[in-house]
């Protein structure tokens, strides 16, 4: 993936989009991270908070072959937040809402940018607009990455705790078994560009059906 954005890009906009990578390494991806603790802990679980991690602090979240991903890949991870089902009133249910807070979270955070890269639309052209233009679109655009990336329901990702509320628990136990295996194969077609173009597919069709939404309002002072 790295290297065909190096080929249909030029310098100043690889620069922005590794800097819109760093800054969702050390922005956004505790921003995911919290949201998962948040609801947990609203749910009636603080080993996330009780484990320190019910916090905003990149420090407390990164994981540094997660943010390496994130930078060279597109898609990445940070460190799992610790939580113990048994204190929820309804385990499934709940570890189900708990994981889906991490990814919508990221789609609630490109839809900020998008915002934001809207409203530099209105301010003409200049390069200092055109910049930040550029930042905003790449940083969406990577959120609704880890967002897409997040929901593939295999374990530890969090759309398996989504299938675990969908089929049966026999079934799913079994699935879990291989989940260190499965993580070093997701790894491998990650790395190997295998997942490339699903994964494209579905960011760019979100990001794209999402920013049309989100610049509707932003026509009329356009036209």
């Amino acid at each position: 993936m790295l290297f065909s954005i190096l080929r249909g890009a030029s310098g100043i906009e690889i620069a922005i989009l590794f800097l819109a990578r760093l800054f969702v390494v050390f922005c956004t991806l505790p921003v995911h991270e919290y949201a998962h603790a948040f609801v947990a802990d609203k749910l009636g679980d603080k080993t996330a908070r009780l484990s320190g991690r019910l916090t905003l602090n990149p420090m407390a979240h990164i994981d540094i072959l997660g943010a390496i991903m994130i930078l060279f890949v597109g898609f990445g991870y940070a460190k799992p937040v610790p939580v113990n089902p048994r204190n929820f009133k309804n385990p499934k249910k709940e570890m189900a809402f708990t994981a889906l807070a991490g990814p919508f979270s990221n789609i609630l955070m490109a839809v900020v940018f998008m915002l934001l890269s809207n409203v530099l639309s209105l301010f003409g052209s200049s390069l200092f607009v055109q910049a930040f233009y550029v930042f905003f679109s790449f940083a969406a655009s990577i959120n609704i990455g880890l967002a897409v990336f997040n929901l593939i329901p295999i374990p530890p990702l969090d759309g398996s705790r989504v299938l675990e509320l969908l089929i049966p628990d026999k079934y799913y136990y079994k699935f879990a078994q291989y989940e260190r295996y499965i993580v070093i194969v997701i790894f491998g077609l990650i790395v190997f560009g295998v997942l490339d173009a699903p994964l494209a597919f579905l960011q760019n069709h979100l990001y794209s059906a999402l920013n049309y939404i989100v610049s509707l309002p932003f026509r009329a002072f356009k036209g």
